[in-house]
């Protein structure tokens, strides 16, 4: 027993010497300097998933509202139909498994039902397109004087239907920009990845735009449950006895995310001067009155030779601004996401959508936003077209992996 004893004492003062004299150990046969060296990738195996670099959650937004912007500039339901087309195309070549990125479905049925209203809007209300083809005459309801310009009923005219139709599909349209940038962004790495300025804002944004997914899933998994034990879950009575759980995870969901915002720090800033506080102020609110002014330039005939200069001064001060207010904000990123080639191909396909389709309405206005009176069937432009179909270039990106 003593021989044992002494034995395993001597092991271990030799085991510490190593460590008292800075000497490393190997921790493997074919280590060397205490270093585990990676075995090298075989012949058509993929890379490990770590060492891919993910793509910024900031291009799929810029991505996105490049495509908004694009759909503003055209009121052709084949312009707008192959934006729907392309965005919906690269949300399915690259959503993820998660639960924001089921809340594409439920932008879509909402860009319907928006579409829907403006429909029926037109046709209850009335239009102020005069049209010559009546398809149906509603009763109209007499309304005193002061409502004038307004009517309840009377005649529906195509031409009336077919306007609001074009006006509500490009709303849809931009409903499902959003929806796609809300299905291929996570918004947990976009809160990472905003100026320190504007964190505690992003924040509240990320909430909002994470509360509709989340609910989705909630909904259909207690749908899910009640099928599996029979019980009915549409109608009125499913509805009501679905809604209460989850209006109670929905609470319960709140208080958990204000206690790891608690618990995280949320909402603590650092000690500036005043100086730096009044000069952050002054940047950032002039920034943004110049690049209100520069659009407004920028949309007007007048304003032409002033808007662009007005909109980078303003770009530029907001920035300064947005800068200069990241010091209030006391917080390092962990492992921030990096801005790489793809995120520039993602960005730069948008732009150039909005950018083309902004250039063909000036260019040729009645091909983008064709007319109603007299009624004519809407024409597809050939490189307006063409300039749509740069936004399928994110399809063609590798999909990231996490």
């Amino acid at each position: 027993m003593k021989a044992c004893a002494r034995g395993s004492v001597v092991a271990e003062r030799e085991r510490a010497v190593p460590r008292a004299a800075g000497v490393v150990r190997p921790t493997h046969p074919h280590a060397e300097g205490g270093r585990r060296r990676s075995r090298p990738a075989r012949a058509g195996e993929p890379a490990p998933a770590r060492l891919r670099s993910t793509l910024h959650p900031g291009a799929w937004w810029l991505w996105a509202i490049g495509l908004g912007t694009a759909a503003t500039r055209t009121t052709n339901p084949l312009l707008l139909g192959l934006l729907i087309a392309a965005s919906g195309y690269v949300v399915a070549t690259h959503r993820s498994p998660t639960p924001w990125a089921r809340s594409y479905t439920a932008f879509v049925k909402l860009a319907l039902a928006v579409l829907l209203v403006r429909v029926l809007f037109a046709v209850a209300l009335g239009s102020p397109i005069p049209g010559t083809h009546t398809l149906f005459t509603l009763p109209e309801i007499p309304l005193p004087q002061w409502a004038q310009g307004i009517r309840l009923g009377g005649r529906v005219t195509a031409e009336a239907v077919v306007f609001a139709a074009y006006d509500g599909l490009k709303l849809a349209t931009l409903l499902i920009c959003v929806g796609a940038a809300n299905a291929l962004a996570s918004p947990t790495r976009l809160l990472k990845s905003l100026p320190g300025a504007l964190y505690e804002t992003g924040v509240a944004v990320v909430v909002a735009l994470t509360f509709a997914p989340h609910l989705i899933a909630d909904v259909q998994r207690l749908r899910a449950a009640r099928r599996l034990r029979g019980r009915p879950d549409r109608g009125v009575r499913g509805l009501l006895q679905i809604g209460l759980p989850v209006l109670e995870g929905a609470l319960e969901r709140s208080v958990a995310l204000a206690a790891a915002m608690e618990s995280r720090g949320y909402g603590r800033t650092a000690e500036v001067p005043a100086r730096v506080r009044r000069t952050t102020a002054a940047l950032t609110l002039g920034g943004l009155l110049g690049v209100c002014a520069g659009t407004y330039g920028l949309l007007t005939a007048e304003g032409g030779t002033y808007g662009l200069p007005v909109l980078l001064a303003g770009v530029v001060a907001a920035l300064a601004g947005l800068r200069l207010g990241g010091r209030r904000s006391p917080r390092t990123r962990y492992r921030p996401d990096p801005w790489g080639p793809r995120a520039w191909l993602v960005t730069g396909s948008g732009a150039a959508v909005a950018a083309l389709l902004t250039f063909a309405s000036v260019r040729d206005p009645q091909a983008l936003r064709p007319g109603v009176v007299p009624l004519v069937a809407p024409a597809l432009p050939l490189w307006p077209a063409a300039a749509v179909l740069l936004a399928l270039l994110p399809a063609f990106v590798p999909r990231e992996h996490a």
